[in-house]
C-alpha cells in the first residue's frame, strides 16, 4: 500500500531564478491536485505554490515557520488546540514546531513562504 505521501506531487528544486516574471495564475491553472512546487528564492526563504484538494497529514517542522496566502478557494488549518479558516487573500503563520493538519476544502491554490532548509511533508 502505498503511504500517503505518494500521492503528493512535490519538488523543491527552484523553477524560476530571480528577476524573472512569474505568472502564478497561469501556472495554477495548468496544475491538477496534489502539486507543490519551490517557485523562487527570496533571501534564506522560497517562495512555493500549492495546488491542492482534500487532507494532507499531521505534520511539523521543527526548525522552520510556515506562511500559508491562499489564492483561491478555502484551506482550514487544523491546530491541535483550534482550527484556522483561510479563504483568498488570507494568509497564516504556523509556527515552528507546532502540529498542523491543512484541510482543502475543495480546490485551493496557495502560496506559502518558508526557509528553503524546509521539508514539505514535514516530521
Amino acid at each position: 500500500m502505498a503511504t500517503t505521501e505518494a500521492r503528493y506531487d512535490i519538488e523543491t528544486d527552484v523553477m524560476f531564478p530571480q528577476a524573472t516574471h512569474i505568472d502564478v495564475g497561469a501556472i495554477a491553472a495548468a496544475t491538477q491536485p496534489w502539486w507543490n512546487r519551490t517557485l523562487t528564492e527570496v533571501n534564506d526563504a522560497v517562495v512555493r505554490l500549492g495546488v491542492l484538494e482534500g487532507d494532507f497529514h499531521w505534520h511539523k517542522h521543527d526548525e522552520e515557520d510556515e506562511f500559508f496566502f491562499v489564492l483561491e478557494g478555502r484551506l482550514d488549518i487544523e491546530l491541535e488546540d483550534r482550527i484556522v479558516s483561510l479563504g483568498p487573500h488570507q494568509g497564516f503563520t504556523v509556527p515552528r514546531g507546532v502540529m498542523h493538519f491543512p484541510h482543502a476544502r475543495g480546490r485551493v491554490v496557495l502560496l506559502m513562504v518558508e526557509k528553503a532548509s524546509v521539508v514539505p511533508t514535514g516530521s
